[in-house]
């Protein structure tokens, strides 16, 4: 099975370290969890689900501009049917699969307002984009690869709030690295977790058997505005098809990770 990355433009540099992981099984709570909504109010004032009817949401409005946003992927940790049990969305995949590892990667496509884009993924160890800031940071980055399903924390692509002048878009994606994609067991979802405001929360409910990469979210500026956007469109191939579906246009090339 062939997946591809970004082909740079110029020589390869060894791509950046990502700042340490958190533990996997601890979430990081560094980055803001929100409280419950109040007892008795009717209305869960501390999550915003986008649905076909309701896809869109004002990130800025919401949550404003500061701080350290987490676009968290996790999963069911309980297998369908009766008796429940544990294992996790993997576990249960790979049973469907007939046995098997299966790895699920979050990752994402940027584009900045300068027109720099790249893709951030564990493929090629591309944890943070190609491009940074005259400082060195990053806008975007992944906290790390859980390569064995077994992390209750999910995998968490951050972004700094406090740049959003300078994003034009992000395209967050799911991408089944390994083994038969079964999107129909998975009950994945996608959260975001700001500093300030409610969660938005994306799930995965509806699948397509054939597809590898399903499109989740766009955060995009529209006019000093970072809008959140459901998609949930699945792929038929890799990452370049899926840059040719939203018109990202980069190079790209086979890899491994």
């Amino acid at each position: 099975m062939v997946d591809y990355t970004k082909r740079p433009k110029s020589p390869a540099q060894p791509p950046p370290q990502p700042p340490p992981a958190q533990p996997y099984g601890q979430p990081p709570q560094q980055y803001g969890q929100q409280p419950p909504p109040p007892q008795g109010s009717g209305v869960n004032m501390s999550k915003v689900s986008l649905t076909k009817s309701a896809p869109s949401v004002s990130l800025t409005k919401t949550a404003g501009t500061t701080g350290i946003l987490r676009v968290n992927l996790n999963w069911n940790s309980r297998p369908g049917g009766a008796g429940g049990g544990g294992g996790g969305f993997l576990k249960r995949l790979a049973s469907a699969a007939g046995g098997g590892a299966i790895d699920l990667d979050l990752g994402c496509l940027y584009e900045y307002a300068d027109g720099s884009k790249g893709v951030i993924q564990a493929l090629g160890n591309a944890f943070r984009g190609q491009h940074t800031m005259g400082n060195g940071q990053s806008i975007a980055w992944l906290d790390g690869d859980d390569r064995s399903g077994r992390n209750t924390g999910g995998e968490n692509l951050l972004v700094d709030l406090q740049h959003t002048q300078l994003i034009r878009r992000i395209l967050v994606f799911a991408l089944i690295y390994e083994g038969v994609p079964n999107w129909g067991q998975a009950d994945a979802v996608v959260t975001m977790f700001p500093a300030n405001g409610p969660q938005i929360e994306v799930r995965l409910d509806e699948h397509d058997p054939r597809a590898r990469i399903c499109a989740i979210a766009m955060l995009e500026n529209r006019g000093g505005e970072l809008v959140v956007n459901r998609e949930v469109r699945y792929v038929h191939g890799g990452q370049d098809v899926l840059d040719r579906t939203y018109g990202w246009g980069m190079d790209w090339t086979p890899g491994r990770k």
